[in-house]
């Protein structure tokens, strides 16, 4: 019922509103019918034969009547004074809407006028893709006039298609390359849907920008790019190929210096022959540095993970520069301490060429005291100090920064006397940022240097078996030591390392005053400088009263001084610089067994040519005569069997006809660039036959010129065993051969 009335008054006031003249004659003829109905009433009642006519009552009535006709006229001259207000109020509002419409419509005249007029391109389709709305710019591009365009579907042409990009929202982003009058423009497309007003359907709007000038830079600097890219790389290609016409006439200078070294020669011959080896030493030094900066420049330098011992890489690096510090009379030695993890993982090969270049320029800048190499922790949990500290001629402050730049010297005096490159450091600098770590120089000018190369390094979980476990090092707890030299670099790195073993250390570097504290107190070991010369044996003669071991410190050119170890007052002998282990076997307490501890100096290692005394018979491709007589000869002193082919033809050729007669070569060493058949053609020929015959594989390896790592790959992918870099390395070809010359024996 309620809901009918409800329905009944809604529909009343929706005719009110819609037909007010009707609405003014039905109010008019209810009022007329009302007051009529009312006089006539009161007339024909006042009138009646029966009706008891009263001038009293009848003057009441009327003053009522008339009350009420007052207060109806007062009510409705209040209700007329409020609607007045009212229509005041509606006129205000009316005024003030009127105000607001003529902004909103002045709003959307500049609105409309700023997309008319709009740089950018604006576009609007509805859902079948017709034009609603175009602006200016987009009617100047498609050369049609507003009218012409709204209601069509018509696209422009387009001669090139960018990708799609979409935001979060939906947007669409992407660029276009349109065809137009004065020729191709790119423009960036915005486009997105859009909504007018509520229950309207929405239109997909197009917003584009024409960005030819950014696109064409773009272009360029893609080309540029390309073009740098193409530059680096025919710059790695040039550098590699000047490198191997470079390294294979150096191959047969420092190869054919070093078989003339062994030979029966004057005093001034072998200075001579010393001279012509070091200046080949220096120009393959050269040719390195350039590569490596190359390959560093060109952003090729990868860095392998793999376990390796720091002790072992710090002491190969020392023995390895021992003889050029000891050739300027000064010294080196290096400490690890024994709080790092035996074995780490890195690039050991990278980490060394870093040490190797700092310790190298230690020895090049120092001429009196020398050089440690020592590895510490550092500050930072997992990582790894390495200290490369000199006693000589220190860098000046306005040069420490300049030193890491390509091609830069602390100063013109320093690029004089001492030559170099200016490569080195900064090589070195970018290794071992690429490394994660860190290289800062603390140099006091005149007096000395510390390069610290910071890296972290995380311990090896390898089960690779160390020479020298923590636990083997030796229990010297409260025993005295003496050391006498008058060496402070090595002597204080030897201190150091057998007060972490316990021992009460004493360092003297004078034998008189030496000899003067002997008798104080029974002495556990006596380290003693050889380079007191004679002084040294009757010494320490003097001293197998005081103390148990007696042992001489040598240089590797003091070996063969059979005077020296041979002397009765020393119990044993250390080559330096001393190795950790085999100072901890010559001070191991007596009564251990002597086989509990490595015993190794550097050089003890048996002869390679001993080992491979059996003999291999060995193909040789190499198209270079200075070459192959090398080759031949350093062979022939391994005590192996050479055959020599001068070119890829020839060797396949041979291979073939030694294998056909039963006697198949050992071992192939193939030059990779060589004429008619290079090297990698004929390896994978070689190959291919071993596959088609079911033969036994032969170890090939590559004899390169060439240090790019895509080379080596080439020739991994040919079948090869390995490689040997020239210019060739007697030592490391010794001990290839010796690994085949094994596996050979093995299989026989």
């Amino acid at each position: 019922m309620k809901h009918h009335v409800i329905q009944l008054r809604s529909a009343v006031r929706k005719l009110t509103r819609r037909s007010p003249r009707i609405t003014a004659i039905v109010r008019w003829a209810l009022l007329f019918s009302a007051a009529f109905g009312a006089a006539y009433g009161l007339v024909l009642g006042a009138t009646a034969d029966a009706s008891n006519y009263n001038p009293h009552t009848f003057a009441l009535g009327i003053s009522f009547l008339f009350a009420i006709a007052c207060v109806a006229i007062a009510a409705l001259s209040m209700r007329l004074r409020w609607m007045k207000k009212q229509m005041r109020t509606i006129v205000l509002q009316s005024e003030a809407m009127s105000d607001r419409n003529w902004e909103l419509k002045e709003a959307e005249e500049r609105a409309r006028s700023l997309f008319e007029t709009q740089g950018d391109l604006i576009v609007l389709r509805d859902a079948s893709g017709h034009i609603t709305f175009v602006n200016d710019a987009y009617c100047t591009l498609a050369q049609k006039s507003r009218n012409a365009l709204i209601g069509t579907t018509l696209t422009l042409d387009i001669l090139a298609q960018g990708e799609i990009a979409v935001a979060a929202d939906g947007t669409k982003m992407h660029d276009q390359q349109i065809a137009t009058a004065s020729g191709p423009r790119w423009i960036a497309w915005r486009e997105g849907l859009v909504r007018h007003d509520a229950g309207q359907p929405a239109e997909w709007q197009s917003v584009g920008r024409d960005v030819t000038d950014r696109a064409e830079t773009e272009h360029a600097l893609e080309d540029a790019r390309d073009q740098a890219h193409a530059a680096s790389r025919a710059k790695s290609r040039f550098l590699a190929m000047a490198s191997h016409e470079i390294r294979t006439p150096l191959n047969g200078i420092l190869g054919m210096s070093g078989l003339l070294l062994d030979t029966q020669l004057t005093p001034e011959q072998t200075t001579y022959v010393n001279a012509v080896k070091s200046s080949g030493d220096a120009l393959l030094s050269l040719i390195e540095e350039l590569l490596d900066y190359s390959k560093i420049e060109a952003g090729k330098i990868d860095l392998a993970q793999q376990p390796f011992g720091l002790t072992a890489m710090m002491e190969d690096i020392t023995e390895l520069l021992a003889p050029r510090a000891h050739a300027k009379g000064i010294e080196i030695a290096c400490y690890v301490d024994e709080r790092l993890p035996v074995m780490v993982s890195g690039d050991a090969a990278r980490l060394r060429q870093v040490l190797l270049n700092l310790a190298g320029n230690a020895i090049k800048f120092t001429e009196q005291g020398g050089v440690a190499l020592i590895a510490e922790p550092g500050i930072w949990e997992g990582e790894i100090s390495f200290l490369v500290r000199d006693t000589g001629i220190g860098i000046a402050p306005d040069a420490q920064e300049r030193i890491f730049r390509e091609f830069e010297q602390a100063s013109e005096d320093t690029a004089r006397n001492y030559g170099g490159t200016g490569l080195g450091l900064s090589i070195s600098d970018r290794i071992v940022k690429r490394m994660g770590g860190r290289i800062v120089l603390d140099s006091k000018p005149g007096h000395s240097s510390t390069f610290e190369v910071a890296i972290p390094l995380a311990a090896a979980t390898s089960d690779v078996i160390v020479a020298v476990q923590p636990e083997t090092w030796p229990d010297l707890a409260g025993k005295p030591v003496m050391i006498v030299t008058a060496q402070p670099v090595e002597a204080s790195l030897i201190e150091k390392r057998l007060t972490r073993w316990g021992a009460q250390v004493c360092t003297v570097s004078d034998i008189s005053v030496a000899q003067a504290l002997l008798p104080e107190r029974h002495w556990h070991a006596l380290l003693i400088d050889a380079n007191f010369g004679r002084t040294a044996p009757s010494f320490a003669d003097s001293a197998s009263a005081h103390t148990q071991h007696r042992i001489v410190m040598l240089t590797p050119a003091m070996r063969h001084d059979s005077g020296m170890i041979s002397a009765p007052g020393f119990t044993g002998y250390l080559v330096k610089p001393l190795r950790a282990a085999s100072l901890a076997a010559r001070l191991m307490p007596a009564g251990a067994k002597a086989d509990d501890m490595p015993m190794l100096e550097a050089g003890d290692a048996p002869s390679i040519a001993a080992q491979a005394s059996g003999g291999l018979s060995i193909l040789v491709a190499e198209d270079n005569e200075i070459n192959a007589l090398l080759m031949r000869s350093l062979l022939g002193k391994l005590g192996h069997r050479a055959v020599i082919a001068v070119n890829g033809e020839q060797a396949l050729e041979s291979w073939l006809m030694a294998s056909a007669a039963g006697a198949p070569y050992d071992a192939v060493l193939m030059d990779v660039q060589m004429p008619l058949l290079n090297g990698v053609e004929t390896a994978k020929r070689i190959r291919a036959a071993e596959a088609g015959q079911h033969a036994r594989r032969t170890p090939i390896l590559a004899l390169t010129a060439n240090a790019l790592v895509e080379d080596r790959y080439a020739c991994f992918e040919a079948g090869m065993d390995g490689f040997l870099v020239k210019p060739l390395d007697r030592d490391k070809l010794a001990t290839a051969l010796a690994g085949i010359s094994t596996a050979t024996n093995a299989a026989a």
